[in-house]
């Protein structure tokens, strides 16, 4: 297995390191007539950007001085995102290369095009008397042509030195621009804040007391060395003004330990719900330290469901343990959440990742809430998270029991979203009653 996982990591750093070459040879190399200092500038980019991206991760899963995590994750997650759109512009750049290069042949032809056949003869006047005689027209046989001038060659852009590297300043040009709009829009979709998500959901046990009842779901928020306590507050003022009648924060809430980021979650304090506000653990909370974290959102007044179960009146909320917390010895308990209830009330479940509907369906569940998955966050990772969840994002029924994933208010790494856009959601439980 430890064989396994390192020929996958040699192989995937393979990659990463030929792909980073690729990129520089076509916008770097090929940008640049000499070695001068252009060309070691963006070599120095190329460079230092993986540098920054590796040591980024490196800070925040060795729990360096937070403010050196802060220092580092700015610039290193922002080249993450941004050398995956560059790549992606450069081979697109592929494409449009030759058809470059040809339309530039073509105009570079004389009169602007190449000509399709030679010249009609046509009669030429030729003197055949003396001086003090008329010409005589006549027409200049085949055997002897008109001499003619050569035609200027012309060199094709494969074959002109300054042509190729007209092109490849403008694909390469044409590709960082692109990768940086896409970032730039991405980024700022991030840290605007999520926008609200309206979604109805009947459930067949739900009495009639209970229709219209309405959960906030949030779910992924990454508060860290990024997305801070600014960032935290827009996500308070945006669940609370959809005023909830319950609020159900469903995993990945920090990166970081409660020392360094107990300031930033801060805000949190200021969610207002007529049912309170409901916490479950995800697989960061245990990279971050499960156990204080739980007891610093008790602090502040979000109440955990630690493998437990309330009631609310018309239904049961309960909550499990991320599947994570299995390797800290504090793994999802469903049986100790969900066994002795009564089977005739509605269940609705807080679980972080969507691949624990299974459980759910097993116990009865009627809704399960999830994230985990950012809806793939950046595309085209959203194929991967598709083939890894049962559910990438939104609602999906699984026999009787249904499941909603959110994409999350946050990001984990980037503070960038492409294809994925963050969201907090307003699930509003239907009774078929009604």
């Amino acid at each position: 297995m430890i064989a396994v996982l390192v020929i996958a990591g040699v192989a995937s750093l393979a990659a990463f390191a030929g792909l980073h070459w690729y990129a520089w040879r076509r916008l770097v190399r090929d940008t640049t007539a000499r070695a001068g200092l252009a060309r070691r500038a963006g070599t120095v980019v190329f460079v230092l950007g993986p540098l920054l991206m590796f040591a980024a991760v490196a800070s925040e899963r060795a729990g360096a001085p937070f403010w050196l995590q802060q220092v580092l994750s700015w610039p290193g997650f922002l080249w993450m995102a941004f050398s995956i759109y560059l790549v992606l512009a450069v081979l697109v750049g592929e494409v449009v290369r030759p058809l470059l290069r040809r339309y530039l042949d073509r105009r570079s032809a004389p009169g602007g095009a190449e000509p399709e056949s030679g010249p009609v003869p046509e009669p030429v006047l030729v003197p055949t008397r003396g001086p003090d005689e008329p010409p005589t027209a006549t027409t200049t046989p085949a055997s002897a042509p008109t001499p003619t001038a050569p035609e200027p060659v012309t060199p094709s852009a494969a074959a002109d030195p300054s042509r190729r590297l007209f092109v490849s300043r403008v694909v390469g040009g044409a590709a960082v621009v692109a990768a940086t709009g896409i970032v730039g829009n991405g980024a700022y979709g991030v840290l605007r804040g999520p926008r609200v998500k309206r979604v109805t959901v009947p459930l067949a046990r739900l009495p009639r007391s209970a229709h219209g009842f309405r959960i906030a779901v949030v779910s992924d928020i990454h508060l860290g060395p990024v997305l801070g306590r600014g960032f935290a507050q827009r996500v308070v003022d945006t669940i609370n003004s959809t005023q909830p009648d319950l609020i159900a924060v469903v995993g990945d809430l920090v990166d970081g330990s409660v020392e360094d980021l107990a300031s930033a979650v801060a805000p949190l304090a200021g969610l207002r719900a007529r049912h309170g506000t409901y916490f479950v653990t995800g697989n960061h909370e245990y990279f971050s330290g499960a156990e204080p974290w739980v007891e610093h959102v008790r602090e502040i007044g979000l109440r955990p469901l630690e493998n437990a179960r309330v009631e609310m009146g018309a239904f049961d909320l309960a909550g499990v343990n991320d599947v994570t917390g299995e390797n800290y010895g504090d793994g999802p308990d469903y049986d100790k959440a969900l066994g002795d209830r009564d089977p005739g009330r509605a269940a609705v479940l807080l679980a972080h990742q969507p691949v624990m509907i299974h459980e759910a369906v097993k116990h009865g569940v009627d809704l399960q809430l999830s994230g985990h998955t950012h809806g793939g966050q950046l595309w085209p990772g959203n194929f991967i998270a598709d083939a890894a969840n049962p559910t990438l994002a939104g609602l999906e029924r699984y026999g009787d029991t249904q499941l909603y994933v959110s994409r999350g208010a946050g990001a984990w790494g980037p503070p960038v979203r492409v294809g994925a856009p963050s969201d907090i959601t307003v699930v509003e439980l239907a009774s078929k009653r009604a």
